[in-house]
């Protein structure tokens, strides 16, 4: 049985489309602020907090890197109104995508800090910097630098990773293909349609971080 390809409803979902893509770039930029920001603190805790916070963070780690996504989405969204905890689908998602990069990047930063030589810490402090200085202004610069090209790696996963959030309702790129190839009936052309849609924002956005971390920590960011 033959089958006829027809975008011709292609015209009145660009709208739809163009939505879900933008709610998609507003889940990853949320994620990867807050993830990031997240992750340097576990880091940093993790190596030089006192032994329960490590320990803390260490299960957290493990929690998190050893359980499916759609199980944490679903314990938030679902389990947490059990005892009285309701979050509305969007902050849902935002909350568990947040918690699942951070628990991977501490584990990103963490490297890029062992990768500093301990003697420019023991410098920095004889020359009378506190601790936090010498974290901020010479150990994490160069860590980040270091571990940047895995870090931009993780945020172009946990954006092809939002596809999971349509489970709960949350109107992101491929909820809108759900949507469209239910009316439509035509699933084939939908996801296609999605699918390079994916792929030029999973480009741009590999293009924006590179640049963008080459003007912030200088040359050698690929």
């Amino acid at each position: 049985m033959g089958y006829s390809l027809d975008f011709g409803w292609l015209a009145d979902a660009i709208g739809a489309i163009a939505r879900g893509a933008a709610m998609t770039i507003l889940l990853i930029a949320v994620t990867t602020l807050a993830g990031t920001f997240l992750s340097i603190l576990g880091a940093a805790g993790r190596r030089n907090g006192p032994l329960l916070l490590k320990r803390a963070i260490g299960v957290y780690v493990e929690i998190i890197r050893n359980t499916p996504f759609l199980v944490q989405l679903f314990f938030i969204f679902f389990g947490l109104p059990s005892i009285g905890v309701r979050l509305d689908p969007l902050l849902a998602a935002m909350l568990a995508m947040t918690l699942n990069m951070a628990a991977y990047t501490i584990e990103i930063v963490g490297a890029g800090l062992d990768a500093v030589p301990r003697g420019q810490t023991e410098a920095a402090l004889a020359l009378g910097l506190r601790l936090r200085q010498v974290f901020v202004k010479i150990v994490l610069p160069q860590a980040l630098k270091v571990i940047y090209p895995a870090l931009t790696s993780q945020i172009i996963i946990m954006m092809l990773e939002s596809a999971v959030v349509s489970q709960i309702a949350v109107r992101e790129l491929t909820y809108e293909a759900d949507m469209l190839q239910a009316r439509t009936f035509r699933a084939f052309e939908t996801y296609f349609v999605v699918t390079m849609v994916y792929l030029v924002l999973s480009v741009g956005l590999r293009r924006l971080l590179v640049s963008g971390g080459r003007r912030a920590l200088g040359a050698g960011v690929s």
